[in-house]
């Protein structure tokens, strides 16, 4: 990197993510490549953009997105707006209701079903058709509370969104044939739904809204982790970096007992809750490579290799 201000930048939010300083090497071969791919796809669209990044848990979405952000708005003169599929989970109430409705198994956060898709669009119509000085509240979700961030918390974008980095575990992903779903595929979908009503729920929702939603992105980044037994070790480290963190936040854990009141989990209970993911996962790892307009490969070590650009 020979911009020195870049640079500066990269070098920052490394020590502000706790990253090894190898990650310059990655921002240099991977990230900057496709910055600067995105804004070739706006210059050429003329009009603001959504970039889809999908990936398995643990595969560093967040951390791409972060870097990608601060990249195109201070370097390549973008505005920038972002937010996760996470951020738009349906609060706790909307899920137990969900869970009583359809299915026990919406309780948990994560598949198709148990985002508010038209919250999401809302936000995606909002960023693009925003005045100067419109303000566009971004949603937020607390995943050590399990529960939405009260709006009046939300973090806030001013002015219109030249480019929208869209990221989430399923983002993009297709729906199954109806014949792949009879057979279940571990051992959640064996005993907690042998009739298989809840994983033809999160089928059916992929056809739907959640097509409509994704049918928004105009660039499709593909972060392709190894294995899904990668996916299930990375989830048990990002539960553990979790608990640590809020450990050294006082203000959260404050004098009830921490983690444990903030929905930490075992790896034992990560391990089940990956169990929600799998399936999609899976598909996803199989059909998606073949598709994304960008796809980076993940090695074990969490790596990223160089971006591979599809032909238009």
């Amino acid at each position: 990197m020979s911009d020195r201000s870049l640079e500066q930048t990269v070098s920052a939010l490394i020590q502000q993510e706790g990253l090894p300083d190898a990650y310059a090497e990655t921002v240099e071969k991977t990230i900057l490549p496709l910055a600067d791919r995105i804004c070739a796809l706006h210059d050429t669209q003329k009009q603001p953009i959504v970039v889809g990044i999908h990936g398995a848990q643990g595969t560093g979405k967040s951390t791409l997105t972060l870097f990608l952000r601060e990249i195109l708005l201070r370097h390549r003169n973008r505005a920038t707006a972002n937010f996760s599929l996470d951020d738009i989970y349906l609060t706790r109430a909307e899920r137990e209701d969900l869970a009583q409705r359809v299915h026990p198994l919406f309780r948990t956060r994560g598949v198709p079903g148990t985002h508010d898709v038209a919250l999401g669009q809302e936000v995606l119509h909002r960023l693009r058709s925003a005045g100067p000085e419109d303000a566009t509240a971004i949603p937020a979700f607390d995943k050590s509370r399990d529960d939405r961030v009260p709006p009046e918390d939300w973090p806030v974008f001013v002015g219109r969104a030249e480019v929208i980095l869209l990221e989430g575990w399923c983002l993009d992903a297709r729906p199954a044939k109806a014949s792949a779903l009879v057979e279940p595929i571990n051992r959640l979908e064996s005993d907690e739904d042998p009739e298989g009503v809840w994983r033809r729920h999160v089928n059916d929702q992929l056809k739907g809204e959640y097509r409509q939603f994704f049918d928004e992105i105009d660039c499709l980044v593909m972060l392709k982790a190894p294995s899904m037994e990668c996916v299930l070790e990375w989830r048990r480290l990002q539960e553990k970096k979790l608990a640590k963190k809020i450990r050294n936040a006082p203000e959260k854990g404050g004098a009830s007992g921490g983690a444990q009141d903030l929905r930490i989990m075992t790896d034992e209970e990560v391990g089940r809750f990956v169990m929600h993911y799998e399936r999609v996962t899976r598909s996803c790892l199989a059909e998606m490579p073949g598709r994304a307009d960008v796809l980076i490969n993940v090695a074990e070590d969490h790596s990223l290799g160089l971006p591979k650009f599809r032909k238009s």
